[in-house]
């Protein structure tokens, strides 16, 4: 065939033009996958969201002082007063590579900027990877056509667009290196150098473990193909010394970094080490019993396996998963949790956003079913099939539990579609039909792949890269761009004391630690649920409660302002022992002594100043000189209802039969009311244009300017900065960021 003409030779190797289509293959996927990646450019160069922010930090952490100070680095400047100990909870591997690239390939860019394109180029070249598993599995084919379908994934590509300094694209990227490398080695085993890959396998498996949390994903896969390997019949004895040097390697490499040891020696070692020794005792088995025996002993193995498994992790002697890990595995616990259900990307998916997400792709995949499940497809050999048909299935379950783990529903049907398009591709060119239709069967693929990235015209794929950074919006339903966040940042920077301590809503806090250099009481770490709760509380309660909350010493007894109710609900202890002494991070670390912490929800929280963000639309009454609002933009004041129910408030005491209205009340008599400026003036029906004094159901409220708080002597809070779009007079979405100080003197 002319695919396969020589061109040239290097050595041993042939290369030919089959490769040259490869490479050109490859190198249009990483094109395009840029592309689309780079779309939030045109807004400007900026970090994305608000972990990008901390992750940014951290790096400059390592740079500026090297690894071994970034190890035992306590940041004081989070969760105030405990401390934060980064290289126990964070995404050290990312934080580490990133720094590692940096040196070698920064050649003079600001590290900001370099974080701002490491992920547009991680996650760009993953598509190679994702070609090289693929192809282990189903062929050269397969590979190709997987690369060209994660390019344009758009699970995918929003996670790893160009600002997105997060966990996901490098965690993506080593998760599929370690998978490529599992599957080579275990289904294509060749001795000395399968083994090799199998440590290697382990070693970036480690690797995305501390990446990103979510590489767990694929574990479970893995370990369930090691319970049906033995059932498989295979054409070599490699297993009972594959399986376990991969293990082993994953285990021993996981031991190396404090995030992912606490997964080895908890849950995740519990499954690779009892899925291991099964796959060894079955293959044992097969060995020195006789065939016909052999399905049932396994089985034997297999329930006791299962059983030990269930009876270690309900004992309590190893760690569980965190909550957010369980909810992945079982979808239903989302409402138990207010905290997790209150994060936007952690809403359970639907069926309406499955499709949106995964379009024509549903049908590749299905075509991918069709034929691994089929008798004919001789191609694939069986352990390939079972083993694509697993990570697909995980995949799907999975990404039920989260709207940002649909991500891995993208993977599985790209695994499955690529396959499926393979295969249909091998046997239409295999066949006798005519050229013309074979090139019609070619355009009409074409065409699918074209469909979503490009229609509906304005809620197609690429739109969803077509959004400016977080900071510039502050995270609102709008899509507008200001420099509002920024801008209040650097007042905080210039005009407070060093060792001020911020209190906000836990969404800001990396931004207001990273930007402003201040100390934060929560952050998107959400390390501490009771902290995150005290503080939803502080906002809804009344203002001479919260001024106490939030501004009494850390030493110091609050928990008559709390409650005890509210105390015992959040973990708390209402004994206050006087002999109890409260041990922080920092100083069990100098130490070396246990942290522990007495009765931490009963104390102040010590805070100086209060940030609450505003957003709505401005409107111009007649003559220009006077506006009306409504606040309904997504900041704050859309959060409300989280606030209540995250810290034990009754709705129907703030807001209005729709849950969402505030009722005169919470403008009145809640701090985070009294800290809005705006009042409500009247209430509008939409239907009608009607204005009304009293509000019904479907009515919008109308807000004017009302600022509460002012007086440094009388108030328990008083108005030190709003951000530059408070004070236009344009009409038009705007945003507010407001930065109260705390009166310490204040009496009520």
């Amino acid at each position: 065939m002319l695919s396969n003409q020589k061109l040239f030779s290097v050595g041993s190797f042939d290369f030919r033009l089959q490769h040259l289509l490869v490479i050109a293959v490859l190198a249009l996927s990483v094109s395009i996958s840029a592309l689309i990646r780079a779309t939030p450019a045109t807004y400007g160069l900026d970090l994305f969201e608000f972990d990008p922010y901390f992750n940014f930090r951290a790096t400059a952490y390592i740079i500026d002082n090297g690894y071994p100070a970034y190890n035992n680095w306590i940041d004081e400047k989070t969760w105030y007063p405990f401390g934060r100990d980064i290289s126990e909870n964070s995404q050290v591997i990312l934080h580490l590579i990133t720094a590692v690239f940096y040196k070698l390939f920064g050649f003079g860019m600001s590290l900001y900027d370099f974080t701002v394109y490491f992920p547009l180029v991680i996650g760009s070249i993953t598509s190679i990877v994702v070609f090289a598993f693929v192809r282990v599995l189903a062929g050269t084919t397969a590979g190709l056509v997987s690369a060209l379908m994660f390019s344009i994934s758009m699970p995918i590509f929003t996670r790893g667009l160009i600002g997105w300094f997060k966990s996901e694209p490098l965690g993506l990227f080593l998760g599929f290196i370690a998978i490529y490398l599992f599957a080579s080695g275990i289904m294509n085993y060749k001795n000395n150098s399968s083994l090799i890959k199998l440590v290697l396998a382990g070693f970036f498996l480690a690797l995305g473990f501390s990446a990103w949390g979510g590489i767990l994903f694929f574990i479970i896969p893995i370990t369930l193909f090691y319970f049906i390997l033995p059932f498989m019949k295979r054409e070599n004895n490699s297993l009972i010394f594959s399986i376990p040097v991969f293990s082993i390697s994953l285990i021993l490499f996981s031991l190396l970094f404090e995030r992912p040891s606490e997964f080895t020696i908890g849950y995740v070692g519990v499954l690779v080490s009892f899925s291991t020794a099964y796959l060894v005792i079955c293959e044992i088995i097969k060995k020195f019993s006789s065939e016909s025996n052999h399905i049932r002993n396994c089985l034997a193995v297999l329930i006791s396996i299962i059983g030990s498994i269930a009876g270690i992790l309900s004992s309590g002697i190893v760690n569980l998963p965190g909550f957010r890990y369980l909810n992945a595995i079982n979808p239903f616990l989302t409402s138990l949790d207010p905290l997790t259900d209150s994060v936007s990307e952690h809403q359970t998916t639907d069926m309406e956003s499955s499709f949106i997400f995964l379009s024509v792709f549903i049908i590749f995949a299905l075509i991918g079913i069709w034929f691994l499940f089929s008798k004919k497809t001789i191609d694939i050999k069986i352990d390939k099939r079972v083993f694509a048909l697993i990570i697909a299935i995980t995949a799907f379950y999975l990404s039920s539990a989260f709207v940002r783990l649909e991500l891995f529903a993208s993977v599985g049907v790209i695994i499955l579609g690529s396959i499926g398009l393979s295969i249909l591709f091998k046997k239409l060119f295999d066949s006798n039909i005519i050229i013309p239709t074979k090139l019609l069967f070619c355009g009409v693929i074409i065409i699918l792949f074209i469909i979503p990235v490009t229609l509906p015209e304005n809620k197609n794929w690429i739109s969803w890269a077509d959004f400016p950074p977080t900071i510039y919006n502050g995270g609102t339903f709008f899509i507008t761009t200001n420099d509002d966040w920024v801008h209040a940042m650097g007042w905080l920077k210039q005009n407070t004391s060093e060792d001020a301590v911020i209190a906000s809503w836990w969404d800001y806090g990396y931004w207001i630690t990273t930007l402003s250099d201040r100390t934060t009481i929560v952050d998107n770490a959400t390390l501490i649920d009771w902290q995150i709760k005290k503080m939803a509380y502080a906002l809804i309660t009344t203002p001479e409660n919260s001024v106490k909350i939030l501004g009494s010493h850390y030493s110091e007894d609050i928990s008559e302002y709390l409650g005890e109710e509210n105390i015992l609900a959040w973990g708390g202890d209402i004994t206050n022992d006087p002999a109890c002494k409260q041990v922080f991070k920092l100083e069990a670390s100098k130490l070396g002594v246990p942290e522990e912490s007495c009765n931490p929800v009963t104390k102040g929280m010590d805070a100086d100043y209060v940030i609450v963000f505003v957003a709505g639309e401005r409107f111009a009454a007649e003559g220009g000189n006077f506006f009306f609002y409504t606040l309904d933009g997504g900041a704050d004041e859309s959060k409300n209802p989280w606030f209540m129910k995250i810290s034990n408030h009754q709705f129907s005491t703030f807001l209005e039969s729709d849950n969402m209205t505030p009722k005169p009340y919470f403008m009145e008599n809640s701090t985070l009311g009294k800290m809005i400026p705006f009042s409500i003036w009247n209430y509008v029906d939409p239907v009608t244009d009607m204005i009304h004094e009293e509000y019904r159901p479907g009515f919008i409220p109308i807000y004017v300017k009302d600022i509460k708080y002012l007086d440094p002597d009388k108030d328990p809070f008083y108005l030190v900065y709003a951000s530059p779009t408070f004070y236009s007079q344009i009409p038009g979405p705007t945003t507010s960021v407001l930065i109260y100080k705390i009166n310490p003197d204040y009496q009520p």
